[in-house]
Parts: structure tokens; sequence; C-alpha cells
């Protein structure tokens, strides 16, 4: 008989209300207050300016509030949203923006500031125009506008080039838009610049005007400081204003740190803005635009420096969010003057509750931030924001964070110790049950520990290690080089079994020759060392193809990457496919699209495989020493297919009760245990999708 539930209170899981003395000592900066303007923050983490994708019909609705309201409960001082909210018509939203060119947005903002200022936290706005980095097809299909007739490398609008009627418009429409941020109860708003419209006037690569406003530093900075005048006079002097603006476009060619500081120091004498927030790097490019979002291929804080260098031109409070991935990164860059509050926006995503957790002592329970990009990544596509691994985020009203307790104590059993298993426990534990995990191999992680061993994304690592950590100290029985099927599990009298046992990569050739093909288990697994040049065939178009290859072609194999897709790393998003590609060439890798993999055969030493182009329907081969394939997982099921008769449901999932959150009934009337398996052991997904399949299922028990 498993005795009956008693709520587990850990160091992180202390009911709302009651903490621990705020533990200052060991980042006295971050967790200090400062004064901006005319408020004041209660630390200096804030979550800077994104559009997650969450706004309804440009307004901020109640799941965006939600998602914000989060971070303002987990502590955090400043709340900047609304990335890259549009103030004009002509400035279509791609990414999903809020529309701040219409009082109709004012209700809205009235409610979200009400929600967030009951968790002493500030909120402000980011306004926008994006000018030519968006397309004349979004929104009410009208051309876009810029300082010069030059096409948007990353969007390929070609602009029509303002006149001075249209800056007149542009400048009362930035001027609006601040009113209505006041008149809606925020805070602040904070204009953005960065490669939208008035960073396209900043920037000699977007502006070639020979008028007022092109030409010298003073002129191309013109506009962004006649809006910054007019945003103060129609708000007053109360009412906090910032501006966010890259330093520095040298890594594209355009105006370098030195026109960037020499902005700074015109910004401060003007004094029209309270705050500056610091991009390090021209987004407007692809490639740019992963430097100037720099994920796990780049070392912390990058573009800090930078930023101290404004601050002091400047005699601003300065901000900036980059790489700064820990609370340690984030109080050293405080401490030392470069930055006055220091933005965690994808840290946050990962744990909305960091803050709180640093204040109580729980730094080890905080979720880490890998530098995924996962998030950016799915907004690079139009789709919302989700964090890698934390599958609550974004859902907070139906996937609350915090974890309630069940109504009657359950034995729980899971079979797999990855991503997808470790969270079944985490979840089922938290919600108080008896758990126990069993884990085939040595090392809990699953698929991450692979995806570390590939150079620059060994921080994927961090993954397994939070939620290994966190297993263990719920008091989940941790079994690892168990393997199991069907008697060890029965032994313990489950009451519910989940298969998290993952899959195992399958090849499938039409002409044969599977067993001359290795997979990148092999290779980064070690169980497989490379040999001389190598074809890796990537049919998935993910981080496992592109990564392996990166790998091979970073440690001096001659590579040649072939995809039946019309790219490398088709499924790749704007962040990391830049970083790859970027390392790939540099390795003089060949990258061979649209070709398939029809099959391979052994000729002496080499191994030749034979393709077809998918759009000619040509064939034609290519010799190798090895060849790697990236096709597919297949789930390994045996653990499911082995409890399945004697379970009361039949292995059976509800899917309509999954997705509303209810518990499963089926067979509820037999006897027996509940079975259900989840993750790539019922089909190949990503991290997300196979903690998200644990959290919304586990959490229901």
């Amino acid at each position: 008989m498993v005795p009956a539930l008693r709520r587990r209170v850990l160091p992180s899981a202390r009911p709302p209300g009651q903490r621990k003395e705020t533990q200052m000592s060991a980042y006295p900066a971050l967790l200090s207050p400062l004064k901006l303007g005319s408020i004041e923050l209660r630390n200096r983490v804030f979550s800077s300016g994104h559009a997650p994708g969450y706004a309804d019909k440009g307004l901020p609705g109640d799941r965006y509030q939600a998602y914000y309201e989060e971070k303002a409960r987990g502590g955090i001082g400043l709340a900047i949203f609304g990335g890259s909210s549009n103030i004009a018509r002509e400035s279509g939203s791609v990414y999903g923006q809020i529309y701040v060119g219409s009082d109709a947005v004012i209700p809205s903002f009235r409610d979200f500031a009400k929600r967030i200022h009951r968790h002493d936290t500030r909120l402000m706005c980011q306004i926008s125009h994006m000018g030519r980095r968006t397309t004349w097809s979004s929104g009410d299909w009208l051309p876009t506008i810029a300082p010069s007739v030059i096409r948007d490398p990353a969007h390929h609008s070609v602009p029509r080039e303002m006149n001075d009627g249209d800056i007149r418009t542009l400048i009362a429409n930035f001027a609006d838009a601040a009113w209505r941020c006041k008149e809606g109860g925020l805070d602040g708003c904070e204009v953005l610049a960065t490669t939208h419209l008035l960073g396209q006037f900043l920037s000699p690569l977007s502006n070639r005007r020979t008028d007022a406003y092109g030409g010298s530093l003073e002129n191309r900075a013109r506009l962004a400081m006649d809006v910054l005048e007019a945003v103060r006079d129609r708000v007053g002097p109360d009412f906090v204003v910032g501006l966010r603006y890259a330093a520095d476009e040298s890594n594209e060619g355009g105006f370098g740190a030195d026109e960037g500081i020499e902005f700074a120091r015109l910004l401060g004498k003007q004094a029209a803005a309270d705050f500056l927030d610091v991009n390090g790097a021209y987004g407007g490019t692809t490639h740019g635009m992963a430097e100037n979002f720099p994920g796990m291929a780049f070392g912390a804080a990058p573009y800090v420096k930078l930023a101290g260098k404004v601050r002091e031109a400047s005699n601003l409070p300065v901000m900036q969010a980059a790489r700064l991935s820990d609370p340690s990164t984030a109080n050293w860059a405080v401490e030392n003057g470069y930055l006055d509050v220091a933005g965690m926006t994808r840290p946050l995503m990962a744990d909305p509750h960091l803050v709180t957790k640093l204040e109580q002592g729980d730094e080890p329970r905080i979720r880490p931030c890998v530098g995924a990009s996962y998030c950016i990544d799915r907004t690079y596509v139009g789709q919302d924001a989700l964090c890698l691994h934390n599958v609550s985020t974004g859902r907070e009203r139906e996937l609350p964070h915090e974890i309630a307790p069940g109504e009657t104590r359950k034995r729980i059993v899971v079979i797999g110790g990855g991503p997808a298993g470790m969270e079944a426990a985490r979840v089922s534990a938290l919600r108080g049950h008896e758990v126990t995990l069993f884990e085939a191999a040595p090392q809990l992680g699953g698929q991450t520990i692979l995806a570390s061993k590939a150079g620059w994304r060994r921080e994927m690592a961090a993954i397994g290690g939070w939620l290994s950590a966190e297993i263990e100290l719920l008091g989940v029985d941790i079994r690892t080089n168990a393997y199991v099927e069907g008697p060890e599990v029965l032994e313990l009298n489950p009451d519910v079994v989940v298969v998290a046992t993952g899959g195992m990569p399958a090849f499938d050739l039409p002409e044969g020759g599977e067993d001359l093909a290795t997979s990148s288990w092999d290779l980064l697994g070690g169980t497989t060392r490379p040999e001389g040049d190598v074809l890796v065939y990537d049919e998935g178009g993910s981080h496992a193809g592109a990564s392996v290859a990166d790998w091979l072609a970073s440690n001096g194999a001659q590579v040649e990457v072939a995809t039946p897709d019309r790219m490398v790393g088709r499924g790749i998003g704007g962040i990391n496919y830049p970083i790859y590609l970027r390392n790939l060439h540099r390795n003089n890798a060949r990258l061979s699209p649209d070709l398939r993999l029809l099959g391979l055969r052994r000729d002496g030493n080499q191994i030749v495989a034979s393709f077809q182009n998918v759009y000619s329907r040509e064939r034609c081969e290519r010799r190798h020493t090895q060849v790697v394939v990236e096709q597919l997982t297949e789930p390994a099921d045996e653990p499911f297919h082995a409890l399945i008769d004697q379970s009361r449901n039949k292995g059976a999932l509800d899917i309509e009760t999954l997705v509303a959150g209810q518990p499963q009934t089926l067979g509820a009337d037999e006897d027996g245990y509940q079975l259900f398996r989840i993750g790539d052991a019922v089909s190949a997904r990503d991290i997300h999708a196979a903690m998200l399949d644990a959290n919304r299922l586990c959490r229901t028990f």
C-alpha cells in the first residue's frame, strides 16, 4: 500500500508568499534597486523587448499577459514587452507583433499594467517602425519604406524612399504611440532603432541620402534624435523613455564602434532618453541576426564591454541582453560598471522564477538557459516562442509552472532516463507520487549527451544535468544500468507505467546497402571513428545531421553534406543554421542539396553512394570512405509491448482528454496499471515535444 499523499515542500517549492530572507551577499549588484528616470526598479534584472508571437489581433491578450506575469511573480525588476510593436499601418507585422498605432491598444495596456504592477515589477513597451525589414505582402499590403531604395537582405523587400512628409508623419506616429503607452498605465516605452527604420537611417548600409538625414553621423542620427525629442515632448518628463540601438555594425560592414559610441555621446547631450539598450551587432542579415542574438555558439556576454563604453560616453543608464545566461555573468556585468540593468530574457524563459530562487538562496534549482535559441528560431518562421526544455513557458494558463499535488498518492514507474523520462519522473514526484525510474545506460540524459558532444552544442548537456539533479532532490528512485521489460516492473506493483525509451537510428534505402552506413550516434558516441572523407546524408534537416557534419569538418575531415531538401539544415532556425553554414564553408565542406540517396555499395576501400536529383530525376554517384546517414529513428518501445497485455488501458491514450488536461480514464474499471508511452518512443520529434508529452500527461496522475 502506498502511503497517503503528503505535500513535498522543497526549497523553491514554498507556498506563495513564504520566502526566506533575501540572499543579497552572492549577487549584491544584480539584486540591488535602481532609480531609472522617475521610477525605481526593485533589482537589476529585466526581460528585454521581444515578440513571442502571442499577440491576439495586435493586442496583448490573456496568454501574452500571463507569460509576463509569471516573470513578474518570479521577481524581475523590469519587463519590456512588445518587441517590435508597430506604430503605423505601413509597418507590416511579420512576427505577430503588438500594434500601437491605434487607441484600441490602451485598454489592454491598462489591464496588463495592473497585472504586472501588483508584483512590484515595472512595465514598458518597445515601439518601432520596421521600415524595409518586413514585407509588402504582410499586414495591409503597403509598400515598405526606408531612407533609400536598397533591398532588405533578410526580407528582400524593395522599399520606397521616404520624403519629408513621410518623416514628419513618422515622428508624429512615434509620439502618438508613446502617448498610448502612457495612457495605458505603463511605466515607460523603449524606442527601437536596431535594424528597423530608425536604425536604417543610422546605418550607412541602408542610408545613402544626401539631405539633412544622410551622410555624416550627425545627419544619419538626426531622425532618431528627432523622434526622441518628439516623444519626450508628448509624454512629459516623468514617463521613462529609452532607445535600443546597435552600437557596432562592423560585423556586416556598417558603422563601427567609434560611431556607435559617438552616437551615445550625442544622446547623452540631448538628454531626451532616460536609458540606452545596446545591441552589439548588425542584425539585418541572416548571419548578422545570429550574431545580434548570440546563442550557444558564442561565449558569455560577448558585447558587454561595448555596452560599458556606451555607458561611459552617454552618462546614461545602459541595458543589454546578449548571452547573460547565468546570474554570475549578469552580476559581474553590473558590478563592474558595464551595465546598469542586465537582460536575461532567454534565461527567464527557461526559468521565470530565476530572481526569486536567487533571493531564496536556491540558485542550484534554477533551470538553466542553454542558449539553444529554440525560442527565437520558432519566431523566425512565424511560430510562437517556446523554451526548448520548459514546456510551461507560453502555456502558463494550461500548464502552470508550479505543479499542484495530486489527490491520491500513486506508485509510478518510468522506463527511460532521457528528457521525456526525467520530466515524467519530475512532474510525478512533484505531484507527491512514489516514483522509480529505470535507465538502461550508465548515465541519465538520453540524446542530450550525444548532442552536447558536437562542438559548440556542449551546453545541451545542462538539460539532462538539471533534470537529473531535480529528480534526485525530489527523492525519485533512480536505477541506471537497468534494462527492463516486464518482470522487473511488475515486481513494483505500479499504478502507472510510463515508457520513455526513445528511439534508435534506422536506415531505409530503396536500393539497399544500409549495412555500409553509420549514424551520428555511432560517431558522437565514440563507437565508430571518423575515416577519410565522409558523406553525411541528411533527410531530417535538423540539428542531428548538421551537427555531426560540423563536428567532422571542424575536426579535419573532408565532408560532403547531401540532402533531398533545397538547402542544408532546412529545419534549423535562423539563429542556428547560419552558424552551421559558416563553419561548414570555412572548413571547405561540399554542400549538395536536391539529392536523394538511393543506395550504397562497396567498391574496394570506398563506398559508392547512388543519388537521384529530386527535380531532374537524373542519377549520379559519389565516392567516400565513410557514409553517415541521418534518416529517421524508430521507437525503441519493446518494454511498452511487453507490458501492454496486463495494462488496464492496453496502452491506449485518449487524445482529447490529454489535450484538455484531464486524467486518463480508459480502462478505469479494469484491474492492473495504466500504461503510456511518450516522446520518441511514440515517434521521432524534438526535446520540447518529448517533454510536453511527459508534462501534460503526468500532471494529471
